[in-house]
């Protein structure tokens, strides 16, 4: 079965976009073209690469699962609209990820709404609107659904999401088995079913859940998955009738560090067959729909983001490079959104033509020394002007990153498919921060 990635040395993740001259290129177009047209910082995304990993991960859980593109990885409307033509549906988190999955072409009812603290507009917004689905979070919210779904006169169909119990916990980041914000804990689901079905205005189709964050473990993952249809077999005999949808969640990770490979998609498969057995022999669950709601996974391995080297310098031993990007655009590559041993992701330059690489401190632009990007990257000696990028860059870059620090301009994204290049995002400029202030005296 086809592989999205290989492991993560910086080198063969490179080889994946491919090269022109001797220069990384993204769908056949060099990066020093895309840069010196869009300028830098610049973020570049290959729509084949995703619809390439969109279609892997579809064979490994054909039979079994539909699959969902988490927008919350990638927000941008053309990057979404990437997988809508694959077939996926969209998992929001609020209302304006809902316009923009509406933006993508994603239909009404192929569009989930989850999250701890969705606003009472938010919810009234989606559900004037046609929502596939509205994963509960709190007993706060069944009854600020209902009475939304009531005073509209429809019926609202909702899933339960489940804190489910440390025994399904695996991956980087746990998101259950433990006291959380996020669902309800497992041992209450009785309770939850009972408080849901006493409003007419809800329509109880299925349950969510979601362990882990950044699985590499095919193992991992599907004993997480057993673990759900388990939780959905109780939940429809509690309900007293047969779940409609199963929401297993996302959590699938991609390789950023040495020593890390892909998540084994053949595995993957063999396990898959074991659990769509398991569905068919439960009257209760084997009509359900399961889903999947993958996000980093289909589009973190299809985007970069490159930088332009300002200077080179010597510091008491330690070779510095210091280009015009960092953690204002891209927090996750300084380790500063969830890592505790901050580690380099893969970055290269644009075009080594054979130079020896020695470890260096990539670093950025902003007056904090939190602004670094990479402690031992292995780098040739660049000179300004000269390009690296910052590879499985597609996901929680740009929009997980805190772009007002310091006021710098924004990167523009761009979409190259096949070597057509389009511009889905524009390039800020340093001065509107205070445009409003000086056209307002």
């Amino acid at each position: 079965m086809p592989q999205p990635d290989g492991p993560a040395p910086a080198e063969q993740l490179a080889d994946l976009f491919g090269s022109v001259a001797g220069e990384l290129a993204v769908g056949g177009v060099p990066l020093s073209a895309l840069a010196e047209h869009h300028g830098t910082p610049l973020y570049v995304y290959d729509a084949e690469r995703m619809r390439r990993i969109f279609r892997a991960l579809s064979e490994a859980v054909a039979g079994f699962a539909d699959i969902y593109y988490s927008i919350k990885a990638n927000p941008n409307p053309a990057v979404a609209r990437v997988f809508v033509r694959e077939g996926a549906g969209l998992e929001i988190a609020s209302a304006a990820e809902y316009l923009a999955a509406c933006a993508a072409g994603a239909a009404s009812e192929r569009i989930l709404f989850a999250g701890p603290g969705k606003r009472l507009d938010e919810l009234a917004f989606v559900i004037e609107r046609g929502i596939g689905e509205i994963h509960l979070e709190s007993h706060e919210e069944i009854a600020r659904v209902a009475a939304i779904g009531q005073g509209l006169g429809v019926t609202v169909p909702v899933a339960l999401r489940i804190n489910p119990s440390a025994a399904a916990q695996g991956g980087a980041m746990r998101m259950g088995g433990k006291p959380s914000p996020f669902g309800f804990d497992e041992e209450e689901i009785k309770a939850v079913i009972e408080a849901v079905t006493a409003h007419p205005a809800l329509r109880l189709t299925g349950i969510h859940l979601f362990a882990g964050t950044q699985i590499l473990d095919a193992d991992v993952l599907a004993g997480q998955w057993g673990h759900g249809l388990q939780l959905a077999s109780r939940a429809a005999r509690h309900l007293g009738q047969p779940l409609e949808t199963i929401d297993l969640g996302g959590g699938l990770g991609i390789p950023y560090f040495q020593g890390e490979t892909a998540l084994d998609l053949g595995r993957l498969r063999e396990r898959v067959d074991h659990l769509a057995a398991y569905l068919r022999d439960d009257p209760l669950i084997r009509d359900a729909r399961v889903l999947i709601e993958p996000g980093r996974f289909l589009v973190g391995p299809a985007g970069l983001y490159a930088g332009q080297v300002l200077a080179s310098k010597m510091s008491r031993g330690t070779r510095f490079l210091v280009i015009d990007g960092g953690m204002h655009h891209h927090l996750a590559a300084s380790g500063n959104l969830g890592q505790v041993i901050k580690r380099d992701f893969p970055i290269v330059a644009a075009a080594p033509a054979g130079r020896e690489a020695s470890p260096c401190t990539l670093v950025g632009p902003l007056c904090t020394p939190l602004d670094t990007l990479a402690r031992q990257a292995a780098l040739p000696d660049l000179h300004a002007g000269e390009l690296v990028a910052i590879l499985q860059s597609g996901a929680y870059g740009l929009t997980a990153s805190p772009i007002g620090f310091l006021s710098h301009p924004t990167p523009a994204e761009v979409l190259v498919d096949r070597g057509s290049v389009t511009l889905i995002r524009p390039r800020g400029t340093f001065e509107a921060p205070i445009a409003s202030v000086v056209t307002s005296r």
